[in-house]
Parts: C-alpha cells; structure tokens; sequence
C-alpha cells in the first residue's frame, strides 16, 4: 500500500499539525497538567470535531472550521473530510500481519433511540469516516449507555483506554455522543539490550532529581541539533507497505527548557518537518528513560482558549445531525480525551479516544542525546507528517 496523498490533503494534515500544537500548548500552560506527564492525540480530537462539523450550520459550523482549518476559503469542509478518509484508509491500516506496526482506529455515533440521524449526516459519517452508527438509550437507561461507549472503546484500544466516559458523565438529558479509539504498537527494528538499562538521575523542572531506568545503545541514531535543541528519530520497525512510523524525542538543551520549546512550536510548528533527522550518527553518551504515561482530561476550555466558544453555548447550531424537536437545542457538554504511552526496550505500545457529547440546551562526528531532564514527544508517520500522539515527559517514573 502506497501511502500517496494529494497535495491539498497534505496541507491539511499541516493544519492539522499546527492544531495539535496549539492545543498543546493550551495544556502544557495549564499549571493542573505542567506539573505531570502528559500524552493525547491531536488526530483523535481533530477526526472527532471534523465530523461534528458535518452536523453543525451557520456561525457555529465557521468557528469549527476556523479552528481546524487554514486552507482555501470554500474548500473548508471538502478538506476535513478528505483529510479524515484519507488518514483512515492509507495512515491508519493494520500492517501487523506483515511486520509492522498493529494500528486501530475506529469512529462512532451513538444516537438516543428517540432521534433519527439526518441521511446526509449519517451517509458522510458512515461513508467517508467509516463510523459505526449505534442506538443507544440514553433517555432512560443513561448508565448503560455509558457502558456501552466504554465498551466500544476498550475494545478498539485493546483494552488500554477504560471508562473514557466517566460516571456521571453522561445522564437522561444526553441524546448524541460522538466518539473515536486509536491504537498503536510499534517494535524497534534494532531493539535496547535490556541489559544495558540501568539506573540514573532524571533532573525535574523544580531543580530536583530522581532516580529513573534509562535504556542505553552503542549504536548510531538519527540525530539532529539546531539551536538549543535536539531531536531524536526512532524508526518503528516497517511493514509492507511504504509507510514509516517514528517516535521523536525534542530534547532542550536547558534543563527548564521544556515550555520555552512548546511555545516555540506553537509559533513554529514547522520546526519539526525543517529538522528532521535524515542521516545516522554515531553517540557518545546516548540515554533514554523508559516511560509509561496514562493521561486524561475534558477538552472543552483548552478548546474555547483556541477560540472555538459557540458549540459549547447556548447559540450553537447543530442541526444537520438529526430529526427532532429538540434539535435547535442540541449543543456539546463535554469533550473527554484519554490517552496511554508506553515506551521501553521492545518498542511502544499508545491508545487514545476521544468522545464528544451533546444535550439540549438547556551534528560532529560523535553526538551524546542524554534525555536526563524534561522533553516532549512525537508519534508521527513520516511519509504524510499526521500526528498520531504528542506528549511531555516531566518526570518519568510511571505516573498510572
């Protein structure tokens, strides 16, 4: 399989991209989440609110738009859903049985039984984004309905994302929740001699220190350095097909230099595409923690601070999704996203979902890469650029 996308779909995986930095962004300055490691996945939340655009009208569907996209005037929704079919169909195929990365990704509308989706909105979902289309009851047996996203999730995740609907979370005033799962787990082509993981010190952003496993190599890696920074490429083992999976670790040469770094690429997210290592080097010192990350929050202020404030309001206007009286009232009450990391001498192992839910409205010759201090983190597939996770590792011992 060919991963070969049009050029106009290649911009709005660039869109897509500087969403996903900007968001996180959002977090990262949020003192809650600075002071923890933290993971999501900006495609799983652009593929979700991609497709809630296909529902909404008027000024609410605008500001969905100008919050997701930058391309073309006219082209906008085209250009999401293009981006979303595309992904779904040539980024996100299993290649497990060949060798590579096991990858999952599913998309999902659960509807109260009381509402019929609108035709036009259930032939694109189903159609372009693959979705599963299921009743749910959320009038009278809410509870069971949670269970039943749940469910969904757990099993398109392998039962890493649990519970992404939290008690509570949803009750008899629920009538649509919109959801997705992703699933990744690449191995190393040349994997780290566990034996050679020892113990040493992570320094913490406040200027203290513990005690971490980090995994250690005498071979050369792909390395490159501009600036006060450092990023590293680790090739995920490849199937088939042309498609290459990378894990990129963005090392600051400060110490405290892990939100200077985010910030930057918020204003330059090119800066990773312009310094991608392309060339392997031999180390020096190379050490890198092993880590395992759960992370977990609602999405909807992080989103309004991006400017996308009218679906979350009273004036929001998503209309083109179902039949009902109560349509006009329709608008989002949360966004919960989880996501699970897991990086060690084996490879990596990631999950996330996403789930919207709507209510009436009421380099020299030698290069050292010693990540012994705060750093961020990529999933990327390299031929497109699509984001699949991004993260900070601020203390790597495991955070479950």
């Amino acid at each position: 399989m060919a991963t070969t996308l049009a050029t106009d779909v290649r911009l709005s995986i660039a869109h897509q991209t500087r969403f996903g930095l900007r968001l996180a962004s959002a977090i990262s300055s949020n003192p809650e989440y600075a002071a923890v490691n933290a993971a999501y996945s900006p495609l799983s939340l652009h593929v979700g609110l991609s497709l809630l655009t296909a529902g909404a009208e008027g000024a609410t569907r605008e500001q969905l738009v100008a919050t997701l996209w930058t391309g073309e005037v006219g082209e906008e929704a085209e250009g999401l859903h293009a981006l979303a079919e595309q992904v779904v169909q040539l980024v996100l195929a299993d290649a497990s049985c060949v060798g590579g990365p096991r990858v999952a990704f599913a998309n999902g509308v659960f509807v109260d039984t009381s509402l019929a989706l609108k035709p036009s909105f259930q032939e694109l979902a189903v159609g372009r984004y693959k979705a599963n289309v299921q009743s749910t009851n959320f009038q009278t047996k809410p509870a069971e309905a949670a269970r039943q996203v749940n469910s969904w999730v757990e099993k398109v995740t392998s039962g890493l994302i649990k519970d992404i609907l939290p008690e509570g979370s949803v009750d008899n005033a629920t009538k649509l929740v919109l959801g997705n799962a992703l699933y990744f787990k690449g191995v190393w082509p040349e994997k780290f001699d566990p034996s050679k993981t020892k113990d040493d010190v992570f320094h913490l952003l406040d200027g203290s220190s513990v005690q971490t496993p980090f995994m250690s190599t005498t071979n050369k890696q792909f390395i490159s350095s501009t600036g006060n920074l450092k990023i590293l490429k680790l090739p995920y083992q490849q199937g088939g097909d042309s498609r290459q999976f990378s894990m990129y670790i963005l090392l600051p040469e400060a110490r405290d230099g892990l939100w200077s770094l985010v910030n930057r690429l918020n204003t330059e997210p090119e800066l990773i595409e312009n310094h991608i290592p392309s060339v392997k080097v031999e180390v020096g010192q190379f050490k890198l923690p092993k880590f395992k990350i759960s992370f977990g929050f609602e999405a909807s202020k992080f989103l309004q601070c991006l400017g996308l404030q009218l679906p979350f309001s009273r004036g929001a206007d998503l209309s083109e999704m179902v039949y009902s009286p109560v349509v006009q009232n329709l608008y989002i009450s949360s966004i919960h996203h989880k996501s699970f990391v897991e990086v060690n001498e084996e490879g990596t192992e990631a999950a996330a979902a996403t789930t919207i839910e709507m209510v009436p409205q009421s380099m020299p010759l030698t290069t050292d890469f010693v990540a012994d201090h705060p750093f961020l983190f990529l999933i990327r597939e390299d031929n497109t650029g699509v984001v699949l996770f991004v993260g900070h590792v601020v203390n790597p011992l495991p955070s479950l």
